[in-house]
Protein backbone atom coordinates (compact mmCIF):
# COMPACT_ATOMS: atom_id res chain seq x y z
CA UNK A 1 0.00 0.00 0.00
CA UNK A 2 1.16 3.27 -0.52
CA UNK A 3 3.07 5.35 1.82
CA UNK A 4 0.20 8.17 2.03
CA UNK A 5 -2.37 6.32 3.46
CA UNK A 6 -3.21 6.52 7.10
CA UNK A 7 -1.54 4.65 9.72
CA UNK A 8 -2.63 1.27 10.26
CA UNK A 9 -4.04 1.69 13.55
CA UNK A 10 -6.44 4.40 12.55
CA UNK A 11 -7.41 2.36 9.29
CA UNK A 12 -8.00 -0.49 11.99
CA UNK A 13 -10.46 1.11 13.93
CA UNK A 14 -12.12 2.29 11.89
CA UNK A 15 -12.72 -0.97 10.14
CA UNK A 16 -13.72 -2.39 13.54
CA UNK A 17 -16.26 -0.13 14.46
CA UNK A 18 -17.64 0.68 10.86
CA UNK A 19 -18.37 -3.46 10.41
CA UNK A 20 -19.66 -3.25 14.38
CA UNK A 21 -21.94 -0.66 13.35
CA UNK A 22 -23.17 -2.41 10.11
CA UNK A 23 -24.28 -5.94 12.28
CA UNK A 24 -25.52 -3.30 14.95
CA UNK A 25 -27.83 -2.50 11.86
CA UNK A 26 -28.72 -5.89 10.15
CA UNK A 27 -29.10 -7.54 13.65
CA UNK A 28 -30.55 -4.54 15.45
CA UNK A 29 -33.19 -3.99 12.43
CA UNK A 30 -33.94 -7.61 12.00
CA UNK A 31 -34.98 -7.57 15.81
CA UNK A 32 -37.15 -4.35 15.60
CA UNK A 33 -38.56 -5.65 12.49
CA UNK A 34 -39.67 -9.42 14.82
CA UNK A 35 -41.31 -7.24 17.74
CA UNK A 36 -43.49 -4.48 14.98
CA UNK A 37 -44.44 -6.89 12.33
CA UNK A 38 -44.08 -10.42 14.17
CA UNK A 39 -46.71 -12.16 11.73
CA UNK A 40 -45.55 -10.68 8.50
CA UNK A 41 -41.77 -12.35 7.41
CA UNK A 42 -41.74 -10.46 3.90
CA UNK A 43 -42.66 -6.87 6.26
CA UNK A 44 -39.39 -7.86 8.47
CA UNK A 45 -37.11 -8.77 5.44
CA UNK A 46 -38.41 -4.86 4.22
CA UNK A 47 -37.97 -3.15 7.05
CA UNK A 48 -34.63 -5.20 7.69
CA UNK A 49 -33.17 -4.58 4.30
CA UNK A 50 -33.96 -1.11 4.49
CA UNK A 51 -32.07 -0.40 7.22
CA UNK A 52 -29.47 -1.72 5.77
CA UNK A 53 -29.26 0.10 2.71
CA UNK A 54 -29.73 3.85 3.86
CA UNK A 55 -27.15 2.40 7.14
CA UNK A 56 -24.39 0.87 5.13
CA UNK A 57 -24.37 3.83 2.22
CA UNK A 58 -24.41 6.37 5.65
CA UNK A 59 -21.14 4.25 7.34
CA UNK A 60 -18.83 4.23 3.63
CA UNK A 61 -19.10 7.63 3.33
CA UNK A 62 -17.95 8.45 7.26
CA UNK A 63 -15.23 5.48 7.44
CA UNK A 64 -14.64 5.31 3.52
CA UNK A 65 -11.81 8.37 3.91
CA UNK A 66 -9.88 6.35 6.27
CA UNK A 67 -9.83 2.87 5.60
CA UNK A 68 -11.58 2.52 2.03
CA UNK A 69 -14.66 0.75 4.06
CA UNK A 70 -13.96 -2.57 3.53
CA UNK A 71 -15.76 -3.90 6.41
CA UNK A 72 -15.50 -7.61 4.52
CA UNK A 73 -13.09 -9.78 4.76
CA UNK A 74 -13.37 -11.35 0.96
CA UNK A 75 -13.04 -7.32 0.21
CA UNK A 76 -10.26 -6.84 1.74
CA UNK A 77 -9.12 -10.54 0.36
CA UNK A 78 -9.05 -9.47 -3.08
CA UNK A 79 -7.57 -6.24 -2.77
CA UNK A 80 -4.30 -7.57 -1.08
CA UNK A 81 -4.53 -10.74 -4.18
CA UNK A 82 -4.95 -7.34 -6.72
CA UNK A 83 -1.89 -5.55 -5.18
CA UNK A 84 0.54 -8.14 -5.64
CA UNK A 85 0.70 -7.43 -9.40
CA UNK A 86 0.50 -3.77 -9.01
CA UNK A 87 2.67 -2.97 -6.00
CA UNK A 88 -1.03 -1.06 -4.40
CA UNK A 89 -3.86 -2.48 -2.23
CA UNK A 90 -3.48 -4.00 1.20
CA UNK A 91 -0.34 -5.55 2.49
CA UNK A 92 -0.40 -9.28 3.84
CA UNK A 93 0.27 -7.87 7.47
CA UNK A 94 -2.17 -4.95 6.76
CA UNK A 95 -5.07 -7.89 5.45
CA UNK A 96 -4.92 -10.21 8.44
CA UNK A 97 -5.12 -6.82 10.49
CA UNK A 98 -8.18 -5.64 8.42
CA UNK A 99 -9.75 -9.17 8.82
CA UNK A 100 -9.17 -9.36 12.76
CA UNK A 101 -10.89 -5.59 13.10
CA UNK A 102 -13.87 -6.45 10.86
CA UNK A 103 -14.45 -9.57 13.02
CA UNK A 104 -13.65 -8.63 16.16
CA UNK A 105 -16.17 -5.23 14.80
CA UNK A 106 -19.05 -7.41 13.98
CA UNK A 107 -19.20 -9.93 16.72
CA UNK A 108 -19.55 -6.93 19.39
CA UNK A 109 -22.06 -5.31 17.14
CA UNK A 110 -24.36 -8.26 17.44
CA UNK A 111 -23.86 -8.40 21.08
CA UNK A 112 -24.55 -4.32 21.13
CA UNK A 113 -27.54 -4.87 19.02
CA UNK A 114 -29.06 -7.56 21.35
CA UNK A 115 -28.45 -5.36 24.30
CA UNK A 116 -30.21 -2.47 23.43
CA UNK A 117 -33.12 -4.49 22.32
CA UNK A 118 -32.64 -6.63 25.66
CA UNK A 119 -32.92 -9.60 24.05
CA UNK A 120 -29.60 -11.52 25.52
CA UNK A 121 -26.66 -12.81 24.00
CA UNK A 122 -27.17 -16.62 22.50
CA UNK A 123 -25.51 -18.85 19.75
CA UNK A 124 -28.38 -18.46 16.83
CA UNK A 125 -30.04 -21.91 15.87
CA UNK A 126 -31.79 -20.48 12.35
CA UNK A 127 -30.24 -23.13 9.81
CA UNK A 128 -29.25 -21.60 6.59
CA UNK A 129 -27.45 -23.84 4.69
CA UNK A 130 -28.89 -25.57 2.23
CA UNK A 131 -27.67 -25.97 -1.39
CA UNK A 132 -30.00 -22.58 -3.14
CA UNK A 133 -28.70 -20.38 0.05
CA UNK A 134 -24.77 -21.67 -0.67
CA UNK A 135 -25.46 -20.75 -4.46
CA UNK A 136 -27.08 -17.20 -3.54
CA UNK A 137 -24.09 -16.36 -1.22
CA UNK A 138 -21.80 -16.89 -4.58
CA UNK A 139 -23.99 -14.97 -6.68
CA UNK A 140 -24.21 -12.34 -4.03
CA UNK A 141 -20.40 -12.07 -3.44
CA UNK A 142 -19.19 -12.23 -7.02
CA UNK A 143 -21.48 -9.29 -8.06
CA UNK A 144 -20.68 -6.96 -4.73
CA UNK A 145 -16.56 -7.89 -5.98
CA UNK A 146 -17.20 -6.88 -9.33
CA UNK A 147 -19.08 -3.72 -8.40
CA UNK A 148 -16.55 -2.09 -5.56
CA UNK A 149 -13.57 -3.00 -8.01
CA UNK A 150 -15.30 -1.75 -11.07
CA UNK A 151 -15.92 1.19 -9.41
CA UNK A 152 -12.54 1.52 -8.53
CA UNK A 153 -11.11 0.46 -11.88
CA UNK A 154 -13.24 3.07 -13.93
CA UNK A 155 -12.45 5.85 -11.17
CA UNK A 156 -16.43 6.02 -10.53
CA UNK A 157 -15.58 5.29 -6.59
CA UNK A 158 -17.37 8.22 -5.57
CA UNK A 159 -20.90 6.31 -6.12
CA UNK A 160 -19.70 3.59 -4.06
CA UNK A 161 -21.29 4.29 -1.31
CA UNK A 162 -24.88 4.82 -3.24
CA UNK A 163 -24.34 2.12 -5.57
CA UNK A 164 -22.91 -0.71 -3.07
CA UNK A 165 -25.83 0.80 -0.59
CA UNK A 166 -28.03 -0.35 -4.00
CA UNK A 167 -26.20 -3.61 -4.50
CA UNK A 168 -27.13 -5.30 -1.00
CA UNK A 169 -30.48 -4.28 -0.78
CA UNK A 170 -31.38 -5.54 -4.21
CA UNK A 171 -29.71 -9.06 -3.04
CA UNK A 172 -31.53 -9.17 0.06
CA UNK A 173 -34.32 -10.10 -1.91
CA UNK A 174 -33.04 -11.49 -5.28
CA UNK A 175 -31.05 -14.13 -3.58
CA UNK A 176 -32.24 -16.84 -1.47
CA UNK A 177 -29.62 -16.23 1.38
CA UNK A 178 -30.54 -12.89 1.67
CA UNK A 179 -26.62 -11.67 0.94
CA UNK A 180 -24.84 -11.95 3.63
CA UNK A 181 -22.05 -11.79 1.26
CA UNK A 182 -19.38 -11.15 4.33
CA UNK A 183 -17.83 -13.61 6.41
CA UNK A 184 -17.00 -11.37 9.63
CA UNK A 185 -20.65 -10.37 9.16
CA UNK A 186 -21.78 -14.05 8.94
CA UNK A 187 -19.46 -14.86 11.91
CA UNK A 188 -21.06 -11.75 13.86
CA UNK A 189 -24.87 -13.10 13.09
CA UNK A 190 -24.30 -16.25 15.11
CA UNK A 191 -24.15 -14.50 18.26
CA UNK A 192 -27.49 -13.19 18.35
CA UNK A 193 -30.87 -16.05 17.87
CA UNK A 194 -33.03 -13.38 15.91
CA UNK A 195 -34.16 -13.03 12.82
CA UNK A 196 -30.97 -12.09 11.38
CA UNK A 197 -28.61 -15.23 13.01
CA UNK A 198 -27.29 -18.02 11.54
CA UNK A 199 -26.30 -21.24 13.33
CA UNK A 200 -22.97 -22.18 13.84
CA UNK A 201 -23.34 -25.26 11.49
CA UNK A 202 -24.34 -23.14 8.56
CA UNK A 203 -21.25 -20.85 8.79
CA UNK A 204 -18.59 -22.52 7.56
CA UNK A 205 -20.77 -23.39 3.95
CA UNK A 206 -21.16 -19.95 3.97
CA UNK A 207 -17.54 -18.75 4.19
CA UNK A 208 -16.75 -21.14 1.97
CA UNK A 209 -19.53 -20.08 -0.79
CA UNK A 210 -18.29 -16.53 0.05
CA UNK A 211 -14.80 -16.93 -1.20
CA UNK A 212 -16.20 -19.25 -3.86
CA UNK A 213 -18.16 -15.87 -4.81
CA UNK A 214 -14.81 -13.61 -4.34
CA UNK A 215 -12.77 -15.29 -6.60
CA UNK A 216 -15.45 -15.60 -9.72
CA UNK A 217 -15.77 -11.83 -9.20
CA UNK A 218 -12.45 -11.37 -9.52
CA UNK A 219 -12.36 -13.92 -12.29
CA UNK A 220 -14.82 -11.82 -14.00
CA UNK A 221 -13.41 -8.46 -12.91
CA UNK A 222 -9.64 -8.99 -14.70
CA UNK A 223 -11.62 -10.57 -17.84
CA UNK A 224 -13.52 -6.92 -18.10
CA UNK A 225 -11.25 -4.98 -16.89
CA UNK A 226 -7.41 -6.17 -16.92
CA UNK A 227 -5.52 -3.20 -15.60
CA UNK A 228 -7.67 -3.50 -12.37
CA UNK A 229 -4.87 -3.56 -10.02
CA UNK A 230 -3.67 -0.45 -10.62
CA UNK A 231 -6.71 0.95 -8.42
CA UNK A 232 -6.32 -1.62 -5.61
CA UNK A 233 -5.83 1.60 -2.85
CA UNK A 234 -9.18 2.64 -3.84
CA UNK A 235 -10.86 0.45 -2.82
CA UNK A 236 -14.08 1.12 -2.02
CA UNK A 237 -12.97 4.76 -1.46
CA UNK A 238 -9.74 6.07 -1.86
CA UNK A 239 -8.47 6.54 1.79
CA UNK A 240 -5.40 9.53 0.93
CA UNK A 241 -4.69 10.58 3.96
CA UNK A 242 -2.82 13.69 2.00
CA UNK A 243 -6.06 14.70 0.65
CA UNK A 244 -8.58 13.64 4.07
CA UNK A 245 -5.93 14.74 7.03
CA UNK A 246 -5.88 18.30 7.58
Amino acid sequence: MTSNQPPLWRRAVAELLGTSLLVMIVVGSGIAAQQLSPNDVGLQLLQNSTATVLGLTVLILVFGPVSGAHFNPVVSLVDWVLGRHGGTGLTLPELGTYVAAQTLGAISGSIVANAMFEVGTSISGKDRATPGHLLGEVVATAGLILLIFTLAATKRGVLAAPAVGAYIGAAYWFTSSTSFANPAVTVGRIFSDTFAGIALASVPGFVIAQLVGAAAGLGLLLILFPLAARAADDVVLPHDSEKTSS
